[in-house]
């Protein structure tokens, strides 16, 4: 039997341009981020800085003729990029149940905020799109979304603080670097997030890691072409931060962490989760007395220490326990998925960017996941999501569809 509604667990909002200007203290909003019009140019201006929207991450309703990665304007968008009405509307139409939302303008993971010179005004900004994603998407459309906050990445006590504030008023989940070292911060090997995975432990609320949110997509020459890269860099970024996740001994000193993997697909982890074990089984005599840099340490027949790792660790359980993928278009990894485990998937939608399947993602997911019993099917498009997220999604009964 086809299921005809699915929770998307990454699309994203075009900021609309009065968010920082209704929403940061008075006092501010001079200096918050604001839209600016020049001729035929819009852009954002904040601090130093100007940020166009590159319209590949505004398709929706544009043939795939039409989509450029040219600078775009509101009037060029569709309303549902920005507007919560209309983005509920095209959900409607699309017959998405419940949505994730990634911010834009803060690119994945709030990293403008961290990169900006005034950190009084750069938190408001961050508390601000939060609460903006809690009001007038979550509040005012109830069981369309599962709210996401954003969270200030140079503090982790300052983020835990927020964690733990919008928790109380129904976050569920949190935007997080999928390799912070290449935004300048510590590791996730280091104790210096700890008080970020000790509020998410205790609230529940989901690391969510889009592909990019490092700034850094990863090429193999600086002229890769385009397209190859495309194809390349999100499953080999995502493999990098799933092993790094899986050997960080983050999961075992805070049972209750769970992370996603968003906008990597699922085909590959197989093939990585079978290569971890593998290197346990064959490498860990050595690796229990040294921790290695491949770069320059050996050179030098120096080490790092004993590494933390538990080697005697189940890496499947830990990945049962604690990781979710997410895909657009994954059939291979449907294939795959005796491996993955049918509870550790969710399907996703990426309204409104180019890698979009809206509005017709339920008709061709009913191609991928047809031949699945009908209980899988409906853990794959809405209960894993409304499980690991601890969200309960709106009864479609309720909804009028266009």
């Amino acid at each position: 039997m086809a299921f005809t509604w699915f929770v998307s667990v990454d699309d994203h909002l075009i900021e609309p341009a009065r968010l920082w200007q209704e929403r940061v203290p008075q006092r501010l909003r001079e200096a918050a981020p604001r839209i600016v019009r020049e001729g035929d140019a819009e852009f954002w201006v904040y601090e130093d800085r100007q940020i166009v929207t590159t319209g590949l991450n505004a398709v929706a309703g544009k043939k795939r003729e039409e989509f450029s990665p040219e600078p775009i304007t509101y009037d060029e968008m569709r309303p549902g990029c920005y507007d919560p009405a209309a983005r509920v509307a095209d959900m409607d139409q699309g017959h998405v149940l419940s949505s994730m939302l990634f911010p834009s303008f803060p690119r994945y993971c709030g990293q403008v905020f961290h990169e900006a010179k005034d950190k009084e005004l750069a938190l408001h900004c961050v508390r601000a799109w939060n609460d903006f994603i809690l009001e007038e998407f979550a509040a005012a459309y109830p069981g369309r979304f599962i709210p996401m906050m954003i969270i200030p990445l140079w503090d982790p006590v300052l983020a835990a603080a927020e964690i733990e504030r919008t928790a109380g008023l129904g976050a569920k989940s949190i935007a997080f670097s999928e390799n912070p070292t290449k935004l300048g911060l510590p590791s996730i090997h280091t104790g210096h997030w700890d008080p970020v995975w000790r509020a998410c432990h205790e609230t529940g609320q989901v690391v969510s890691m889009h592909v990019g949110s490092s700034s850094n997509l990863l090429r193999t020459s600086d002229d890769m072409p385009t397209l190859a890269f495309f194809a390349y860099s999100a499953a080999v970024n995502q493999a990098g931060t799933l092993l790094d996740w899986l050997f960080s001994g983050n999961f075992q000193r805070f049972g209750n962490l769970r992370i996603a993997l968003s906008e990597g697909s699922i085909g590959w982890i197989p093939y990585f989760l079978e290569r971890a074990e593998q290197v346990i089984d064959k490498q860990k005599y050595w690796a229990s007395e040294f921790d290695i840099d491949m770069n320059a340490a050996h050179e030098r027949g120096e080490s790092k220490g004993a590494a933390s790792f538990d080697l005697n660790t189940d890496i499947r359980r830990l990945f049962k326990d604690h990781v979710f993928g997410t895909f657009i278009e994954d059939q291979a990894g449907l294939r795959l998925l005796d491996i993955i485990g049918e509870d550790n998937v969710m399907l996703e939608c990426d309204y409104p960017h180019s890698d979009s399947t809206w509005p017709d993602t339920v008709a061709q997911a009913n191609k991928w996941l047809g031949h699945l019993p009908e209980d899988v099917q409906h853990k794959i498009t809405v209960g894993n999501a409304a499980r690991v997220y601890d969200f309960t999604p709106a009864d479609p009964a309720t909804i009028a569809v266009p």
